[in-house]
């Protein structure tokens, strides 16, 4: 099995490229650190429920279409 940060890191940089955001932008949407938002596309953070929510909703997408296929 692999490590669902690494995916979940994955998918977030994969919707954030195609929104044409950077991690800047997209921190700032979501009302999150910019260190952070690369931490998590690089799976090295344990995102919280909460800011993964924040994420979700900053990037326009319900929160069960961030985890299909994860």
């Amino acid at each position: 099995m692999g490590d669902i940060r690494k995916k979940f890191g994955e998918r977030i940089k994969s919707e954030r490229l195609n929104k044409g955001l950077s991690q800047e932008q997209l921190a700032e949407l979501a009302e999150i650190d910019r260190t952070y938002i690369g931490g998590v596309e690089r799976g090295e953070r344990n995102i919280s429920l909460v800011n993964i929510e924040k994420l979700s909703k900053a990037l326009g997408k319900k929160l069960s279409d961030i985890f299909i296929g994860l």
